[in-house]
């Protein structure tokens, strides 16, 4: 596989962005967004997540060089809609004005409906984390349903991810960031790319058998991934949606076109400020003196007790320095789609 470095990667990446038509402030920051996942290990929402946004951009799902629109402020309250612009750009946008809200208010509801793609919904997390916010958000994914209700055989859900953000001064945040089913929809693609089989226990086929091969959720006719935990993770995918989506005043996962390469993404967020809570200083003391606590439970395998988000930590360090690995097929899809956009000379 081709080893990239992380700073060859966004310059690649933000190429690309640009030559689809975006500015370059966009084409960096969504970039950088991209391949951070990369180095955090998250190679479902990296780089490789390009040629699916350039298809939605000539399909004219993703419009490049579009804000967030303020729709309604109730001061502790905020309503955006993303008009279909890079999710890098307008969450990163309507974060910055939940955190200066909930800074000043002590706590704030954000709202977004309409965004494009997310991406690694941990980097909102991360975003309120460093402005000492704790955060929670559910998140809506308006696409061709790839989940399976508990008990059910048909895809109706998106992948629905849910996450928490708790800051800890000094220190790394605490950034707990899942899918709500058994696996994100990009590791399985990322499988397909690579020829690599699934566990046998987080994909059905189109006549509702479990399988290990990742095509039966790529090609179709589309079978479905399966939701975490059985009822649990069914349970909170259609919670997601009915606050990420509903409420919020975006579309659910019944009326998207199964047909089309758009993602669209609505969220709520409630971003805290401890210092409203029980105070700051006891909820960090208590998490100083709790964490250690937890972590001296004697580890099931060698490996020791790890805390949300201490992987992708380590993760980020390896391959800040040996380099992200690519597989063959995301890296001739990005040079693919890289050649087709650089032919036209004109943007999209």
């Amino acid at each position: 596989m081709p080893v990239v470095f992380h700073s060859e990667l966004r310059a690649y990446a933000a190429e690309i962005v640009r030559l689809a038509g975006s500015s370059t402030t966009e084409a960096e920051i969504v970039a950088a967004n991209l391949v951070e996942a990369n180095l955090q290990g998250h190679d479902s929402h990296g780089v490789g997540l390009l040629p699916g946004y350039v298809d939605s951009i000539m399909e004219g799902g993703l419009r490049p060089n579009t804000d967030a629109v303020l729709v309604a402020d109730y001061g502790c309250s905020l309503t955006y809609d993303g008009q279909h612009g890079y999710g890098q750009v307008v969450t990163r946008q309507v974060m910055a004005a939940g955190i200066a809200r909930a800074l000043d208010l002590g706590v704030c509801l954000v709202n977004l409906r309409n965004s494009h793609h997310l991406a690694r919904v941990g980097a909102w997390a991360e975003q309120c984390a460093g402005a000492g916010l704790v955060s929670i958000h559910f998140v809506n994914v308006f696409c061709r349903p790839l989940v399976a209700p508990f008990g059910g055989t048909l895809a109706k859900f998106g992948t629905n991810p849910f996450c928490i953000g708790v800051p800890r001064t000094g220190q790394e945040p605490l950034i707990l960031d899942f899918a709500t089913s058994a696996i994100a929809f990009g590791k399985a693609h990322v499988a397909y790319n690579k020829g690599q089989k699934l566990a046998g226990d987080v994909l059905i086929d189109a006549e509702g058998k479990p399988t290990s091969d990742p095509a039966a959720i790529v090609n179709a006719p589309y079978g479905a991934l399966l939701p975490f935990s059985k009822h649990k993770g069914g349970g909170l995918a259609l919670m997601c949606s009915i606050l990420g989506g509903a409420l919020t005043g975006g579309p659910t996962e019944r009326t998207a076109d199964p047909e089309s390469a758009l993602v669209v993404n609505s969220l709520l967020s409630i971003i805290i400020n401890p210092a409203i809570m029980g105070g700051a200083a006891s909820f960090e003391q208590e998490i100083d003196a709790y964490l250690p606590w937890v972590r001296d439970s004697k580890p099931l395998n060698e490996d020791e007790v790890l805390f949300p988000g201490e992987v992708e930590r380590k993760t980020r360090s390896e391959r800040i320095r040996s380099g992200i690995h690519i597989d063959q097929n995301t890296w001739d899809q990005l040079a693919e789609v890289r050649a087709l956009l650089s032919s036209r000379h004109v943007v999209i």
